[in-house]
């Protein structure tokens, strides 16, 4: 019964981590959309935030669960994962596009300013996990 405590409480972990990252991210763009460059901030910024915070949320606990059950194929389970989020993402521009957003380029500067801080995110916490199995 031991795996399914130490499953459970990781996810908990990375579920405090990954709102405290999205909260961060909420306070720096209502500061810029508020007081500092409204122009920089495009209006569909919170439909952004929101998709990477559950995409990068349901992922990440997809891959702890896994990883516990498989620790031989961790690296494919983290690919896949990649693999999945990088697609999710070109599929939520694709439907933006299709929408016919106003002022696409500011939505896709925005889009991958979140991206890159939810990848950097996914970078430290895989750095993070591996550091205790190289030893």
């Amino acid at each position: 019964m031991r795996p399914r405590k130490d499953i459970m409480s990781s996810i908990k972990i990375f579920t405090v981590r990954i709102l405290a990252l999205t909260l961060i991210l909420a306070g720096i763009i209502y500061v810029f959309q508020n007081y500092v460059q409204p122009n920089w901030i495009h209006d569909s910024i919170w439909k952004i935030l929101s998709f990477f915070a559950l995409l990068t949320w349901l992922t990440g606990t997809f891959v702890h669960y896994l990883t516990r059950l498989s620790k031989e194929n961790s690296s494919n389970i983290l690919l896949g994962a990649t693999a999945l989020r990088f697609l999710a993402s070109l599929g939520f521009i694709v439907i933006y596009l299709l929408l016919d957003v106003e002022n696409i380029i500011l939505f896709v500067a925005n889009f991958f300013v979140i991206y890159l801080f939810y990848l950097i995110f996914d970078i430290y916490g895989l750095i993070a996990n591996l550091r205790p199995n190289s030893k």
